[in-house]
C-alpha cells in the first residue's frame, strides 16, 4: 500500500511539473514527421494493430484497440527508452495543438518490455511497446507521430506514423480499376471513391474536407490533400475520371525470398553458408523486366514477417547477411538502383543501393536481415532526384494486386486540428 501511495505522489508531482512546460509554448522539433530510424543499431521495426501482422497502424479513438511496435537493438547496451506522440495535420505537418490538448495522463511513457535473443549468432535486445495505456491516453483523432527516444525528444531513436480514427465514421465506397485514360490503361490503376457524410455536418467542405490515398503502406507516393469533385446531399464524390489525379503505377507483383530456415535451401534461396561468424544467404539472381507481361503471383504487397523454422521459442530468429543480384541490359548510368520494400523500411537505404560488379556483370548488394519471409522489388532513382520509380526495372501492369487505404479528414469550423473521420482498405477487383 505504501508503494502505491508513493507512486501516486510521484505521478502527481510529475504532472504538476511537466504540464506547464507543454502549455507555455509549443515544442519545436528538429526532425520531420516521417517514418525514420535514426540509430544505426536499430533493426526490424514494425508497427501494426496489436493482433494483426500487416496493414497501416490505425486504431479507433476511445476503444480497446491497441498498436504494437516491435524493434531490435543490435548493440545491446543498457537503455532507458521513452516514447511520446505528436499530433499532425492531414498532410503530415506538425499541428498547432499542444500535447496537453491531445494526451491524457503522462505526456511520455517508458518502453519497459524487452527480452534478449536466444541461441543466436547475432545477439540483440527485442523491444515491444503496446499502447495507448492507462498512463498515456489519446483524446483526439487524426494523424500522430510516435517518437521513441533516450533522453531528448529531439534526438529520437525512431519515429513511426500512426492514425487514430473517430468512433463514428463516414461511409466510404471505393474501387480500384484500370485507368480510364487510354494513355495509362495498361500500366496504371485508378482509385475512385465516394464519401457518405451520414451524421456528420460538414461545413465548408471545399476548405476543410480532405482525403489521402496510400498504396501498400508506402508514404513516398501517397496522394494527399484530395478535395471532392462533386456533391449531392450527404455524398461527396472523389471520382476524378479523366483528370488523372488518383492514378498509381500498377507495378508488378513483388519478388520474394524465404530465410525462415538456415538448414535447407528454401524459396528462391540458392546458397546458405556461415563465414566470419555471420550467417549468409544468396537470393536467386533476378532479371530486369520492364517490358515483361503480367505474371500472377500472390504476395504480401511488399511486406515481410519474421520467423525461425529451425528452433522453437521467442527471439530465436537470427540475422542473415542476404545477397541480391540483378541482371539488366538497360541503362542505369543516369540513376541509382535500390532494393526496396518493407525490408528497407520503405526508404532508400544506402546499404540497399546496388553496385555493378564487372566480374559477374550483375548489379549487387547485401542487406543484414532478420530470419523471415520477405517481399521486395528493385526501384530506380534518377540522379539529383528523390522520386522513386518502381516501373523502370519492374515494369507496370494494371492487373497487379496492390492494396490501397483511403483516409478521410475533416477540420470542423472553430477547431485547429484535422479529425480522421473515416478509412477503408481495398484491393483491385478483377
Amino acid at each position: 500500500m505504501r508503494v502505491k501511495v508513493l507512486i501516486m505522489k510521484y505521478r502527481i508531482f510529475f504532472l504538476i511539473w511537466i504540464i506547464p512546460l507543454f502549455v507555455s509554448a509549443q515544442q519545436t522539433y528538429l526532425f520531420d514527421p516521417v517514418n525514420q530510424i535514426f540509430d544505426q543499431d536499430i533493426f526490424s521495426v514494425k508497427i501494426t494493430n496489436q493482433d494483426v501482422q500487416f496493414g497501416l497502424p490505425i486504431i479507433t479513438l476511445n476503444s480497446n484497440e491497441k498498436l504494437k511496435l516491435v524493434f531490435d537493438d543490435l548493440e545491446q547496451y543498457d537503455r532507458y527508452l521513452k516514447y511520446t506522440l505528436i499530433h499532425c495535420t492531414h498532410d503530415w505537418q506538425y499541428s498547432a495543438l499542444n500535447p496537453i490538448e491531445y494526451l491524457d495522463g503522462f505526456m511520455e511513457d517508458e518502453v519497459v518490455n524487452y527480452t534478449f535473443s536466444f541461441n543466436t549468432i547475432q545477439h540483440y535486445t527485442h523491444y515491444e511497446l503496446i499502447f495507448p495505456t492507462d498512463l498515456l491516453r489519446i483524446t483526439k483523432s487524426g494523424n500522430y507521430l510516435l517518437v521513441v527516444y533516450d533522453t531528448d525528444i529531439n534526438h529520437p531513436v525512431l519515429t513511426r506514423r500512426i492514425m487514430v480514427v473517430e468512433p463514428s465514421t463516414v461511409g466510404i465506397s471505393a474501387r480500384v480499376e484500370a485507368a480510364t485514360d487510354v494513355n495509362y490503361k495498361e500500366t496504371k490503376q485508378q482509385v475512385d471513391f465516394i464519401v457518405y457524410s451520414g451524421n456528420y455536418i460538414i461545413r465548408n467542405p471545399a476548405l476543410y474536407l480532405h482525403a489521402t490515398i496510400v498504396q501498400n503502406g508506402r508514404w513516398d507516393n501517397a496522394i494527399m490533400g484530395l478535395t471532392y469533385r462533386s456533391l449531392k446531399p450527404g455524398e461527396f464524390s472523389f471520382q476524378y475520371e479523366q483528370l488523372n489525379k488518383t492514378l498509381f503505377s500498377g507495378g508488378s507483383e513483388f519478388r520474394r525470398f524465404d530465410i525462415r530456415t538456415l538448414r535447407n535451401l528454401s524459396d528462391r534461396i540458392v546458397s546458405i553458408n556461415f563465414r566470419d561468424r555471420i550467417n549468409q544467404a544468396y537470393v536467386m539472381e533476378d532479371i530486369a523486366r520492364p517490358f515483361g507481361v503480367y505474371e500472377t503471383d500472390p504476395t504480401l504487397q511488399g511486406a515481410c514477417y519474421w520467423k525461425n523454422l529451425d528452433f522453437k521459442g521467442e527471439n530465436t530468429e537470427d540475422y542473415v547477411l542476404t545477397y541480391f543480384s540483378l541482371k539488366s541490359d538497360y541503362d542505369f548510368s543516369k540513376g541509382d538502383v535500390y532494393v526496396f520494400g518493407e525490408l528497407t523500411d520503405w526508404n532508400l537505404d544506402p546499404d540497399a543501393k546496388l553496385i555493378y560488379n564487372p566480374d559477374t556483370h550483375y548489379w549487387e548488394t547485401a542487406l543484414y536481415l532478420k530470419q523471415g519471409f520477405y517481399n521486395y522489388q528493385y526501384v530506380y532513382v534518377p540522379k539529383g532526384s528523390t522520386i522513386i520509380d518502381e516501373t523502370y526495372i519492374e515494369g507496370s501492369h494494371w492487373q497487379t494486386q496492390n492494396m490501397y487505404t483511403v483516409l478521410v479528414y475533416l477540420r470542423e469550423e472553430g477547431t485547429s486540428y484535422d479529425k480522421l473521420i473515416g478509412t477503408t482498405t481495398i484491393n483491385l477487383q478483377k
